[in-house]
């Protein structure tokens, strides 16, 4: 019960750190990046009000996973539960922070601290026919400048100029169309 009320609160810091990260206004044009050869920022624009698909911890990060419309209704519809490839259009957004505990809070739960990147995924099956139909782009985060850029070869894990960059991880989940997030129950 103790590791349920971690995850629900966890849960709820992340949530209300992207609506605050919202708020948050850059002097950097972050739509207007491109990974060499991939995906431009742009092709996500609004996923800030992306609903939640699920939250997740690796032990060096927090991160919030964000579905387009496209993916929720997927999702909702028993993919890929049901065999079935997720459709073209689907796109996911993964937004990483280092954690930090909130040592004043009840549980001391770990909360976002700094965020570290946000990356993304869209199924085309025919622009990533080669990648299982999903292309992949990571964008680092610069807490100094408050700027993005994208993910290269140096990065952890690194990354690709293309994208394909997530594809040869990606493929442990092929049996769920490359998809590691399952959608969690409301």
């Amino acid at each position: 019960m103790k590791g349920k009320g971690l995850l629900i609160s966890v849960s709820i810091t992340v949530a209300l750190a992207v609506v605050a990260s919202r708020a948050a206004i850059s002097g950097q044009d972050k739509y207007s990046l491109k990974v060499p050869n991939g995906l431009a920022f742009s092709e996500f624009k609004g996923y800030e009000s992306w609903q939640t698909i699920s939250v997740s911890h690796n032990g060096d990060k927090l991160a919030v996973i964000l579905g387009n419309p496209e993916m929720i209704d997927a999702y909702k519809a028993g993919f890929p539960g049901n065999g079935r490839p997720f459709p073209d259009g689907a796109k996911m957004a993964k937004i990483h922070w280092i954690p930090k505990k909130a040592e004043s809070e009840p549980g001391q739960p770990l909360v976002p601290s700094i965020q570290h990147d946000v990356d993304f995924m869209v199924k085309d099956s025919k622009r990533f026919s080669e990648s299982g139909g999903w292309g992949y782009g990571a964008f680092e985060y610069d807490a100094a400048s408050d700027t993005f850029r994208p993910a290269t070869l140096e990065d952890q894990p690194p990354q690709g100029n293309d994208a394909k960059c997530g594809a040869a991880c990606h493929t442990v989940a092929k049996a769920q169309d490359f998809v590691f997030t399952q959608y969690q129950k409301r």
